[in-house]
């Protein structure tokens, strides 16, 4: 609890804006609460070795890029876009797609890689905050490599493992909707870029490319495959994979030492130092999503949503969607507000199954990171497309996400 305490606090004085105020702000209740309800340290140190293993999680993943950095499968990507610039729609589905296949291993910093390849392509601004979303918001609901998939489920007790396939399948639909959204969009806004010129995909490049979708696929079955015979938290498999992963790559490769070298180097000085806003937002909102639990407020809007579910399920999905999207949007963590709902509902008194409101609040993370102009995935593509937070999330995807919360609501009393 020390340690994390003495990270918040490092990473709070490294950091600035909003994302350092709503920390301290959700830290100072989070600790408040949890001496009100007379818990006291005992509380804080339960709601913080709670999101321990999510921190974990968030800073070892980016290890896992090592890799593809050295076996270049960057520059691949890069001349797949560049081949399909004078494609529209068919660089819309590239973009989308590759951060489908990076997002799982490379969290943001996906979104940030294929910005580089895309920056002197100077695309519309719709186009970067439409792509950008629908890509990355897809691995927010089925990847076990992300916080979101790991933290819900490590809370309802479920194995990834038997979410995956579902949650792999609404994201797919996503991508779907997304790519269908902007053919109809794409015609009325054409896009011509005929002066720059159309990069050639070698073969090289497109065994690369295949070479990159085999090793997420491996990662991912692997994970899987090591859950199931050992019963261990997906979180724990990952941050051993996180760390065992660019090692073997080391050994088996010639010079593999030397050439990890540099990245160690930059995975210390940069990448760690670049989550400040991370490790703060989900340390604060972690601790606050336990202190919430039992409280009265709590407590009294379980017993309401129990009572709503009891009479709908689907005005219970829309009660919970909507308190998530008012809560986030307001500037509170997706981890303080989701934390709390898994925490504190329970799918037996609900008469739900705990696949459906995995699947639910997953949903509903996704959603809300999308819209709200306070999550980091908006104001990521708020600042690389120069659109305001409210342009990204409802101006230019406001059709998208609603049309993928009504397919997800469905979906959820399916398997309710």
């Amino acid at each position: 609890m020390f340690l994390v305490l003495l990270a918040f606090i490092a990473s709070a004085t490294s950091s600035s804006g909003f994302p350092r105020i709503i920390s301290i702000f959700m830290m100072v209740v989070g600790l408040m609460l949890e001496f009100q309800k007379g818990s006291g340290l005992e509380g804080i140190s339960q709601g913080i070795l709670l999101i321990l293993p999510l921190l974990c999680l968030v800073t070892l993943s980016p290890l896992l890029s090592v890799p593809l950095k050295l076996e270049g499968y960057f520059e691949a990507v890069n001349a797949l876009l560049r081949n399909l610039i004078h494609y529209p729609r068919k660089l819309f589905a590239g973009i989308t797609t590759s951060l489908f296949i990076l997002s799982p291993i490379l969290s943001l910093g996906s979104v940030r890689v294929i910005n580089e390849f895309l920056s002197a392509l100077k695309l519309p601004s719709a186009i970067t905050a439409k792509s950008y979303l629908v890509g990355f918001s897809t691995a927010i609901m089925w990847s076990p490599y992300f916080g979101s998939v790991s933290l819900v489920l490590y809370y309802l007790g479920m194995p990834v493992g038997q979410y995956i396939l579902y949650g792999i399948g609404l994201s797919l639909l996503s991508l779907i909707v997304g790519n269908f959204l902007f053919f109809i969009w794409e015609r009325k806004h054409p896009l011509l870029k005929k002066e720059i010129p159309e990069a050639v995909l070698e073969t090289q490049h497109r065994s690369q490319l295949i070479k990159l979708t085999m090793f997420v696929s491996i990662l991912i079955s692997s994970s899987l495959i090591i859950e199931h015979l050992t019963k261990w938290s997906m979180i724990v498999i990952v941050c051993v994979i996180s760390i065992i992963q660019p090692l073997v790559w080391a050994i088996i490769k010639n010079n593999g030492w030397k050439r990890l070298y540099p990245q160690w180097i930059t995975f210390k000085d940069v990448s760690v130092p670049i989550m400040n806003n991370e490790i703060m937002l989900f340390t604060s909102a972690g601790l606050l999503g336990h202190a919430i639990q039992d409280t009265s407020i709590a407590n009294n809007l379980s017993y309401l949503l129990i009572n709503i579910a009891e009479k709908s399920i689907f005005l219970f999905a829309f009660s919970v969607m909507t308190i998530i999207l008012v809560v986030t949007f307001i500037g509170i963590h997706q981890i303080a507000v989701i934390t709390a709902l898994a925490m504190q509902l329970s799918p037996t008194e609900l008469g739900i199954s705990t696949l459906s409101l995995a699947m639910l609040l997953l949903l509903s993370w996704a959603v809300s990171s999308a819209l709200s102009p306070f999550s980091g995935l908006n104001l990521m593509v708020s600042r690389l497309s120069g659109l305001s937070g409210v342009q990204v999330g409802l101006r230019a995807n406001g059709l998208h996400l609603l049309i993928l919360s009504i397919i997800g609501i469905g979906i959820f009393m399916l398997v309710a």
